[in-house]
């Protein structure tokens, strides 16, 4: 018999905009809470106006707030902020990524709604965070990854370092507030009390270094990591290879795994200097040559990859998008999930990945149209039906044509 999700019986307030709260908070309605979208008339979540659009609707928005239920609110009305100060006295968790001050000037910061509710975890994602001379600066996810020292670590040596192309720190910030979030309910449970949480984007790139930092540290700042594209000299062999139709990974940089390489690449792959880290790292450009010359003069990625298979050395193709969808592992893992949008009909979008043994974490229903919940909301909070109208009449309410 399945059970309730985990945090069934959670209501969260997510007043958050674009991506690292909006995935925090659909993190946390994936795992059973009652997640409320606040957005504001007419336009709502910026995110809704990222691409890519179909009839209208971004999918961007969808990915992001699916789960959730919507409430749209004008703030600058008096019974809009009544209404939103009457949410938070009943909600566990309150979510934004505002510039730090920003709420607080509304009235809505952690010391204002922790009055009326001590049991609050407040959760704060901001680009630098509450403290610290860059805290009054906005910033989004190209800014933390680019200042972290991670964006200097990608790309050949003479160019410009690539964009990641998938927002590391958004997402990676919002996966430690899930975890921040989570702690502080189990820690409420004992204590009685919430708590606020300053996460920042930077902090958060900054503690994902495994190694350069450690690096620079402990030669007294004498090294400094640098661009070398596809290769990793400190892990040989642990990089991207080109075959004749395609690219593909090998991590190869254990000893008992290079020695099988070495006999697949055979040659001088069996060198004494090879046959430790240190040698081949000391040697890495002749070691990584070896394996490039070995990889484009086989008959494409597929005829390498059944090779290295079966010598057992970890490997894989580089993937398309549209590989991804049709790879049976994905599709067995349920990493794609169907829903039923108002709008659009069938929509397909990636899932989450958590994944618990005696309850299911699919999304029960996709990301709210803007003010598609008002009136449940709203009665939830014990408004009655001529004060729901009224407010609706008068823009405090607003949704779109859609969800009216």
């Amino acid at each position: 018999m399945t059970q309730p999700l985990p945090l069934d019986g959670i209501r969260v307030i997510d007043f958050t905009h674009f991506l690292a709260g909006p995935h925090l908070s659909r993190s946390l309605a994936a795992m059973g809470a009652d997640v409320i979208k606040v957005e504001r008339p007419k336009g709502g979540d910026a995110g809704r106006q990222h691409p890519y659009f179909k009839d209208g609707q971004s999918g961007y928005y969808l990915q992001q707030n699916m789960g959730k239920r919507g409430l749209c609110l004008n703030l600058k009305e008096q019974r809009g902020m009544d209404l939103m100060k009457r949410l938070a006295q009943k909600a566990d968790v309150f979510v934004e990524n505002f510039r730090p001050g920003a709420l607080t000037k509304l009235g809505l910061g952690y010391a204002d709604l922790v009055k009326d509710n001590p049991g609050l975890v407040y959760c704060s994602i901001s680009a630098f965070g509450h403290t610290g001379p860059k805290s009054d600066q906005p910033g989004f996810g190209l800014i933390a990854e680019a200042i972290s020292g991670a964006m200097a670590q990608l790309g050949e040596p003479d160019q410009a370092p690539p964009l990641m192309r998938m927002p590391i720190a958004d997402m990676y910030t919002g996966m430690h507030g899930v975890a921040a979030v989570n702690a502080a309910l189990l820690g409420r449970v004992k204590s009685g009390k919430g708590r606020h949480i300053d996460l920042a984007l930077y902090d958060c790139m900054v503690s994902m270094h495994d190694y350069a930092v450690q690096q620079y540290f402990l030669s007294g700042g004498k090294v400094m990591p640098t661009k070398h594209g596809s290769r990793q000299p400190e892990s040989t062999v642990y990089g991207a290879f080109r075959a004749k139709d395609g690219d593909l990974v090998i991590a190869a940089q254990v000893d008992n795994v290079w020695a099988r390489l070495a006999n697949v690449i055979g040659g001088k792959a069996e060198d004494e200097r090879f046959r430790t880290p240190a040698g081949r790292n000391d040697n890495h450009a002749e070691v990584y040559t070896m394996v490039e010359d070995w990889a484009i003069g086989q008959d494409g990625v597929a005829h390498c990859i059944a090779q290295l298979d079966a010598a057992q050395v970890p490997c894989a193709p580089v993937q398309t998008v549209d590989q991804i969808v049709r790879d049976p592992q994905i599709l067995a893992r349920g990493m794609l999930i169907e829903q039923d949008h108002p709008v659009l009909g069938k929509v397909t979008l990636p899932n989450l990945p958590f994944r618990f043994s005696d309850c299911d974490t699919t999304p029960k229903c996709p990301a709210p149209l803007l003010g598609q919940h008002n009136a449940e909301i709203a009665r939830e909070l014990d408004y009655g039906a001529a004060e729901i109208a009224a407010m609706t009449d008068d823009g405090v309410l607003y949704a779109e044509e859609a969800a009216r």
